[in-house]
């Protein structure tokens, strides 16, 4: 299977245009042009499973329409969404902001999902959503350390209540580096599936390591990349896998060789 995780910065783009006429004025921008180009990428990519840090769920910017669901009503998946923000959060008195969410897409029926949230950070919610052959998290985690830790111990009490293997996937904001997930990765058993620790952030001069693909050990890493794309000011990741229980787990996939032929 495919995955593929996006922060997508509310499909309101980056660096050209982003900082003008005043500093973070793109923000405020309507985003039909470039969600739409951040469609065709996806498209171009062929994922089976998409985790979308940072999406519009119905504000002004989008035209009040919910950006998980245009990409899965054009390109034909199922998903889940939900604001990023506790229910008790100020956050949710606030417009535009009170919209900001994360999403989950999949080809595949989901077969099950909740909602939780962490007790600490602006940012709390966690989303689990159940696969035939794997659960996935996708999270994006505070951006102050303290938080980030109690975070992980959080996150940490689900994956350990979890049956099937597991994939974590979200945008951490490990400004301190992956170092700050070595006791995470030991008391958990998960891998980076970026083992050369590649940076995707920001996307036009990569230098940080903040996003993640995270694995248990019944999952094969059978392709990793981070294609150059800056519709967004972080890269994508892009994660081909195999459960290794699963008599697929020998077939070959040459996805990734036709993506880069196409973006190319």
């Amino acid at each position: 299977m495919r995955l593929l995780l996006y922060n997508i910065r509310y499909a309101t783009g980056h660096k050209k245009g982003f900082h003008l006429p005043i500093p973070y004025a793109g923000f405020f921008k309507k985003t039909a042009a470039n969600l739409q180009r951040i469609i065709h990428f996806i498209r171009l990519v062929d994922p089976d499973i998409i985790g979308l840090v940072e999406v519009d769920s119905g504000s002004y910017r989008s035209s009040n329409a919910c950006q998980a669901e245009q990409i899965a009503n054009e390109l034909g998946y199922h998903f889940v969404v939900e604001t990023k923000y506790s229910g008790s959060s100020f956050v949710h008195r606030v417009p535009i902001i009170r919209q900001q969410s994360n999403a989950l897409l999949s080809r595949d029926q989901i077969l099950d999902s909740s909602f939780h949230y962490f007790s600490q950070g602006v940012k709390r919610l966690i989303i689990k959503a159940e696969l035939e052959q794997v659960v996935i998290f996708v999270v994006h985690l505070s951006l102050k350390y303290r938080h980030r830790q109690n975070q992980l111990g959080q996150l940490y009490s689900l994956i350990h209540e979890t049956d099937k293997e597991v994939i974590v996937a979200g945008d951490f904001n490990t400004f301190w580096g992956d170092k700050e997930l070595k006791l995470f990765l030991a008391a958990t058993g998960l891998e980076n599936a970026n083992v050369v620790n590649a940076p995707s952030h920001p996307s036009h001069a990569p230098h940080r390591q903040i996003d993640f693909v995270l694995h248990s050990h019944g999952i094969r890493i059978d392709s990793f990349f981070i294609p150059d794309i800056q519709l967004s000011d972080h890269a994508p990741l892009v994660c081909d896998f195999s459960c290794l229980a699963s008599p697929l787990a020998a077939a070959g996939d040459d996805r990734g060789i036709r993506l880069v032929k196409q973006l190319h």
